[in-house]
């Protein structure tokens, strides 16, 4: 028998990167694993990263996660970790292929939306395939954002 799928609101999200679905039109998802030591394991338990800012590239036929920052681990002192080192993603060779195509040929990215563990307690990421998004794709988002602000408290007002 198949073991179950852990619903996404069970999961204990560590840190999500909330502009990527404004920023970016979401193609495709994956989930990854992530190599990482023992005091950056430590420190996403605290809950303090920031993949913000961070971005995944293809490199050498391995897919590498740049940019993410995962604070030190205050009482490893001199075992601490780098913040801001590459970290390698493990995913299958289907997977790192499919990526490193659409980010060839049809000149997508790879972005980071979040980090989180899994019902086993391994760390994972959720990373998406996106096409960036043009200004006016961008207001047109705010806009449908804005109206649909408002007509919740005209729905919450009338009834």
């Amino acid at each position: 028998m198949a073991p179950k799928k852990q619903p996404a609101a069970a999961r204990k999200i560590v840190a999500e990167n909330r502009k990527a679905r404004f920023n970016y039109e979401i193609v495709d998802t994956l989930e990854a694993g992530l190599v990482l030591t023992g005091t950056e394991v430590k420190s996403l338990r605290q809950g303090k990263a920031n993949i913000a800012e961070s971005y995944a590239t293809e490199e050498g036929g391995e897919i590498w996660l740049i940019n993410s920052y995962l604070p030190e681990y205050l009482q490893a002192n001199r075992f601490n970790h780098e913040t801001r080192r590459r970290r390698k993603l493990l995913l299958n060779k289907r997977e790192m292929n499919r990526l490193a195509a659409g980010v060839q040929k049809e000149g997508m990215s790879i972005i980071p939306m979040k980090i989180y563990f899994n019902d086993k307690g391994r760390a994972k990421l959720e990373i998406a395939l996106a096409r960036g998004k043009k200004l006016h794709d961008k207001r047109e988002t705010m806009k449908q954002r804005d109206w649909d602000r408002q007509k919740s408290r005209l729905l919450k007002e009338n009834g």
